[in-house]
């Protein structure tokens, strides 16, 4: 690295290209590290740490050469551990990690191989289509994946599975920042099979509090079973329909999580001028987004890795999170005033966790 005049880092032409090698080995890291979990080699180290390579291929039903092969890389990172005297592996760093943590990491990572490996060959044809081109050549699905995971068992088991443990993390933190009235009617945008509308009965509950979910008619039916199955039947309901077409009208609060981020600026605000035609006057709007740092080039900043890529090659053709100063504005273009942000405290996101989750709180204006 040099410093420019300005005392800004610069990179030489040997930094470049270093880091350009980074981006090379990138997928074929990602997929030795998971084919090891998907092998079972890190199950069987764990239950008998010392097996060699021989005993492992036994194990696993895989040639001892292979398993040697896909192991040095886990042994140089400190993952595993080796012993030249016996030839025998044991797990190193991964030893200490808790089941819990690794379980989650695993969502992820099962996640982007099914849902964004495949698909993110066709990154630059489904950003000149404008749809994710991988789902048609792969699938035979046009559309999007919101589209094809109802068609598609395993990409619906590994996005939806993700997606249901991500809403369970992350809504009480969601619920814990928003304020809803004693007795409101709620709209929760978008909110898919009912899993926020049942935890905004359960998290904000009070007297008289009526939570509807809105989202596509195909997902009436896993609704209400979920409200059923949760004892919320009574306080929920389901309305079918498409926010591009029209949005039930008379409610106090508008809930939208895991949404504004799939579009583009032209759609978001779309979105935003439905939820003000859907609010009384002073009623409020609560938005959780994934948001990038004002400052886009900090280290931390693993949403700008991740996104762009992954919604318009594989699931929208189109979005990708903004600033929050971005949002914040087209709130305010849209006739609310913002009264309140929260960006989650990377301290208590877990270190394998993509997503840097914002919120948003807004009035409609008068």
């Amino acid at each position: 690295m040099t410093t420019d005049p300005k005392g800004i880092s610069a990179m030489t032409p040997d930094t470049t290209l270093a880091r350009l090698r980074e981006y090379m080995v990138g997928p074929t890291r990602f997929m030795t590290l998971l084919a090891c979990f998907e092998l079972g080699v890190i199950d069987a180290l764990r239950e008998n740490p010392g097996l060699t390579a021989a005993k492992l291929g036994a194990a696993v039903g895989a040639k001892p050469d292979a398993v040697q092969q896909l192991l040095h890389l886990l042994v140089k990172d400190g993952l595993v551990g080796y012993d030249e005297g016996s030839g025998g592996y044991t797990l190193d760093a991964l030893a200490d990690v808790a089941q819990a943590d690794l379980k989650r990491a695993l969502g992820y990572m099962n996640m982007i191989k099914v849902v964004a490996l495949r698909q993110l060959f066709y990154l630059a044809d489904s950003m000149r289509a404008g749809l994710p081109v991988g789902l048609k050549e792969i699938y035979g699905a046009d559309g999007t994946l919101y589209g094809a995971v109802a068609e598609h068992k395993d990409l619906r088991e590994a996005w939806a599975t993700l997606m249901d443990a991500v809403t369970a993390r992350v809504d009480p933190w969601f619920f814990d920042n928003i304020d809803i009235p004693s007795g409101a009617r709620v709209l929760d945008l978008a909110g898919n099979t009912g899993l926020g509308a049942i935890n905004a009965c359960q998290l904000k509950a009070s007297p008289g509090l009526r939570v509807t979910t809105f989202d596509l008619p195909e997902k009436e039916e896993e609704c209400l079973r979920n409200f059923k199955a949760h004892g919320v039947d009574g306080q929920c309901s389901f309305v079918g329909g498409d926010v591009f077409d029209e949005v039930p009208q008379g409610f106090d609060v508008v809930l939208i999580k895991h949404f504004l981020d799939m579009f583009d600026k032209g759609d978001v605000l779309k979105i935003l001028q439905a939820a003000n035609q859907s609010l009384e006057v002073g009623g409020q709007v609560n938005i959780m987004v994934p948001v990038y740092p004002e400052n886009i080039k900090d280290a931390n900043n693993y949403n700008v890795d991740f996104f762009p890529a992954f919604f318009i090659g594989c699931t929208m053709g189109q979005g990708g999170p903004q600033k929050l100063s971005i949002y914040q504005s087209w709130l305010e273009e849209c006739g609310f005033t913002v009264a309140k942000v929260v960006t989650k405290d990377p301290a208590d996101i877990p270190s394998d966790v993509i997503p840097v989750q914002a919120i948003l709180c807004a009035t409609k204006s008068a």
